[in-house]
């Protein structure tokens, strides 16, 4: 048998998961019996070389998440919600990218109003019709766009789920890539110091250490309000400090970032999926597994 498209796999996987925590390894054993899949079948790979059925279930597995029928309680392993138990006892005949197009955060995820989608056979069309009018170079961005969003996903599940020390290495070392904190040691003992006044850390703005930054990094899934930027914008007055990053795993509310725009001292609020498209950008916790190279005519060379 080949390999199932992604879409195929969707409710295997919903259902995989029904049954108990799973591993993506170990859904991946399961998948490939179930559909029966030959040894070569699980060796073909994809243009970068990648297992093409491992790289499927991934898929799967990250687009369930993102229609909440699928949560990581830690990190290497899913499980099915109470969205995703309500799917299943009305025993859908298959679930794809249309079925899931209902549910508001994949349906912004998707890059849409985040509006739900009732009308299967409407979003058919629709989406037929968008694919005819795209050119080839904006069907290659859309996609690169989409394998880019499906990544940050999955790195901001890894972080939610890492530890308490392995999130304050991982803020020093996106830091230092984007080009603050001098050296790495230097930024490495300015960070952790944790109840400072309400600070979590210092870090130069530039190699030279002619200013500093105050640092505050929160490994939460709540949204950050307004009175924890409140309390970080004093605790920068009280050390005469004029610039401050607030980096969290989760979001901020709008009256946080209201309250940002109001205030004399400049603090930058990044949240996880800034975070995480920062550290796809530069190279924090991800390896570049292939590359493509878009080319057009030289008119000059042409030119006689």
């Amino acid at each position: 048998m080949a390999v199932p498209d992604f879409q195929d796999i969707m409710l295997p996987i919903l259902r995989l998961a029904a049954e108990g925590e799973q591993s993506l390894n170990g859904s991946i054993e399961k998948l490939a019996e179930e559909f029966q899949l030959s040894q070569d079948d699980l060796n073909e790979l994809m243009p970068s070389g990648s297992p093409k059925f491992k790289g499927r279930v991934s898929w799967a597995k990250t687009y369930l998440k993102k229609a909440g029928l699928l949560e990581s309680r830690k990190r290497g392993f899913f499980n099915i919600t109470e969205r995703g138990l309500e799917i299943l006892k009305g025993d859908p005949h298959a679930i794809d990218v249309d079925f899931l197009m209902q549910f508001p955060e994949f349906a912004e995820f998707r890059g849409g109003s985040g509006k739900p989608r009732k009308t299967r056979k409407k979003l058919q069309k629709r989406t037929n019709s968008s694919r005819e009018r795209l050119t080839p170079e904006e069907r290659l961005e859309r996609a690169y766009d989409e394998l880019r969003k499906g990544l940050a996903a999955e790195i901001l599940d890894m972080v939610r789920n890492s530890s308490p020390e392995f999130f304050e290495r991982l803020v020093v070392d996106l830091l230092v890539r984007m080009g603050y904190g001098g050296s790495r040691e230097d930024a490495g003992s300015a960070i952790g110091r944790q109840g400072d006044g309400g600070v979590d850390g210092i870090i130069k703005e530039d190699r030279l250490g002619l200013e500093v930054i105050y640092i505050q990094a929160k490994r939460w899934n709540s949204s950050v309000s307004r009175p924890e930027i409140q309390k970080f914008a004093g605790a920068l007055q009280g050390k005469r400090a004029a610039k401050g990053i607030f980096i969290t795993t989760s979001n901020f509310t709008e009256g946080a970032r209201e309250y940002v725009s109001k205030i004399d001292s400049r603090i930058v609020l990044v949240d996880g999926m800034q975070m995480a498209n920062y550290m796809i950008e530069h190279g924090v916790g991800v390896t570049e597994v292939a590359s493509y190279s878009v080319k057009k005519i030289d008119n000059d060379y042409f030119s006689e």
